[in-house]
């Protein structure tokens, strides 16, 4: 069965190239032209993934279609728009965003992109697997994560991070090594990124965020899980 994308695009020119790109390599589309519609057509067709543009028409842009949703649903979005100003990028991430691609863009990076953040949601599936480091423990099956057996829900990405880092408690990853790791090798995004993922992060499963007990800065350099 075809996975279903939900597109959420005022440009009706811009969604059909997208929607033809994505039909053609093997998904089923839906399409909604605000952010109403957008939050109507999530609910109905339950799909496997979002592509939300930020400057929507009407009472809600995209950034409140994203707070809504990351409210149910971890659902994979994709954050699709004109604006290149690194906070609004930001945002989107702290909102939850999975990923974003600016205008003008490649259809080919947009299917691209789509079938890379559906196999880092889906690539645990395949073997059942259990991590677990300090008192966090992680199910790589079921992608579910608890924290001194309290469960906690992280999106993708932060599932994602998080795993790589408790792999190997105490090793330091670079910004791009964790880019890499989790967006995949042909990834070419911003690298500060990983910083907004690894505050979200924090605020999910740190009791301080201001004294962190699991994942820890290492100054001009990265990030490292805890070996305690």
């Amino acid at each position: 069965m075809a996975k279903k994308i939900l597109i959420i695009e005022d440009e009706a020119k811009i969604m059909r190239t997208v929607r033809l790109y994505l039909e053609q390599a093997g998904y089923e589309v839906v399409w909604a032209s605000d952010g109403t519609q957008g939050l109507a057509a999530f609910r109905h067709e339950k799909p496997a993934l979002m592509i939300l543009d930020l400057n929507l028409p009407g009472d809600r842009d995209g950034l409140d279609v994203c707070r809504a949703i990351r409210r149910d649903s971890n659902i994979p979005i994709i954050m699709l728009t004109a604006r290149t100003e690194e906070t609004d990028r930001l945002i989107g991430l702290e909102l939850g965003a999975d990923d974003y691609i600016t205008k003008p863009f490649s259809p080919r990076e947009v299917v691209a992109r789509v079938r890379a953040v559906l196999r880092r949601t889906e690539q645990s599936e395949i073997t059942p697997e259990v991590v677990e480091a300090a008192d966090i423990q992680a199910d790589l099956q079921r992608r579910s994560v608890t924290v001194a057996g309290v469960p906690v829900e992280l999106t993708a990405n932060e599932f994602d991070l998080l795993i790589t880092m408790m792999r190997h408690p105490g090793r330091v990853y670079t910004r791009a090594q964790l880019l890499e790791a989790t967006q995949g090798a042909s990834y070419e995004g911003y690298e500060r990124t990983i910083d907004q993922h690894v505050k979200n992060l924090r605020q999910k499963i740190e009791p301080d965020t201001r004294d962190p007990r699991y994942i820890l800065t290492v100054r001009s350099i990265g990030y490292k899980f805890t070996e305690g």
